[in-house]
Order: structure tokens, then C-alpha cells, then sequence
């Protein structure tokens, strides 16, 4: 069983077939899929799910803090399991493939005291960008 199945039980969570569908699609490292891709993917394991019951569930998971909600560059948003692991994202600027990383050290600790403005900072959003190997060997 994936680890978000595994939370999703022990939170009680009601799994459907298409929620269990949902929960399936996005186990693995390193998986952030829009939506569609989720829906499509989804529909592949389970045909007669319906692109609103994915948009519903992915929302619902959100909600509940079980998937994070990725949004780079003004692309679809994207879908990350990996919401109990610390972790920042390495975006490719031409394709759109997101890694998850885990640079050493705590960004928050970077941030002077006097860049913060009087305000409570509770969490930090680091992406760094580059060209991946696929879209660097494309161009040569």
C-alpha cells in the first residue's frame, strides 16, 4: 500500500473505488501531475471515473493536507504527494519537469531579521530552476 493510501486510512478517510483510483495514480517519488494527468491515468486503472470526481478528490486531498498543490510559471497546477516530507522543487524551464530536492540546511535561517518585516514567517517556498538532462540533450 503507498504511503498517501496508508495516511488516508489512518485518517478514516471514506476510499471509494475512484478515491482509492486517485490515491494510486499519485504514489511515487517525484510525481506531480496536473490534474488532466491525473484524470487520464485515473481513467486508464478505472474507466468510468469522471474528470469532475478527480478535480473533487484532488481538492478534498488538498484540503486535508494529504497532496500540495504546485503552481510554476503560470503552468497547470500540479499535484505533489509528498506533503509530510520537507522538500523544495527543481523546475526544468523548457519542459516543465518538477524533482523534488532537499538541499541541506533551513532557508528560513537565511532570511535576516530585518528582511522580515515585523512579519511571523511560518514556511518557505524555494524553487530553483534549470534546463533537465532530456531537454539539454533535445538541443544538442
Amino acid at each position: 500500500m503507498s504511503d498517501l493510501l496508508e495516511r488516508l486510512r489512518g485518517r478514516g478517510w471514506r476510499l471509494t473505488a475512484q478515491r482509492r483510483v486517485v490515491a494510486e495514480v499519485l504514489d511515487g517519488d517525484h510525481v506531480h501531475y496536473t490534474a488532466d494527468e491525473v484524470h487520464a491515468k485515473a481513467a486508464h486503472l478505472l474507466p468510468e471515473i469522471s474528470r469532475a470526481t478527480v478535480y473533487n478528490t484532488l481538492g478534498e486531498l488538498v484540503s486535508l493536507g494529504e497532496v500540495l498543490e504546485v503552481s510554476t510559471d503560470g503552468r497547470a497546477k500540479r499535484y505533489d504527494p509528498n506533503a509530510h516530507h520537507a522538500h523544495q522543487h527543481l523546475v526544468c524551464s523548457r519542459c516543465g519537469t518538477i524533482r523534488d530536492v532537499h538541499p541541506s540546511g533551513d532557508p528560513l535561517a537565511e532570511l535576516p531579521q530585518e528582511e522580515r518585516f515585523g512579519f511571523q514567517v511560518a514556511a518557505v517556498e524555494v524553487t530553483y530552476r534549470g534546463i533537465c538532462p532530456n531537454c539539454t540533450s533535445a538541443a544538442g
